[in-house]
């Protein structure tokens, strides 16, 4: 019984993992290249400005959720970015959904190429 438990525990987990990947992938890159400025700010730009202005990862999800979830220039960290791309239209994602995606963000390494995204903690 407690295999069973242990086994459904850890394919949650690695579910989570994959479903906010799923989320940012099938959402995010419509716009947001992850190393190519085009449409709008590539990952990596946007990434590096958030983290260095909220250096821990519960201020970077929070902020960046929320920011998200209502767009608005005067809360905006990248103002250049708005005068050359537009505003971020409102995506109508429920706040969950916004803080997986930007646990995401904040987990994933974008500057790895070939082989897939991996977490910052990795030692690959």
């Amino acid at each position: 019984m407690r295999s069973a438990f242990f086994m459904i525990f850890i394919y949650t987990l690695s579910f989570a993992d994959d479903a906010s990947s799923l989320l940012f992938n099938g959402n995010c890159l419509t716009c947001h290249h992850e190393t190519k400025t085009i449409s709008a700010p590539s990952v990596l730009e946007f990434k590096d400005r958030y983290i260095k202005a909220f250096q821990t990862k519960e201020e970077f999800v929070s902020y960046m959720s929320k920011w998200v979830k209502n767009p608005q220039e005067k809360t905006s960290l990248m103002h250049d970015a708005i005068k050359k791309h537009g505003l971020m239209p409102e995506l109508g994602f429920d706040m969950q959904t916004l803080i997986d995606i930007s646990g995401y963000i904040y987990e994933t390494d974008f500057k790895k190429r070939g082989g897939g995204h991996w977490s910052r903690d990795s030692k690959n």
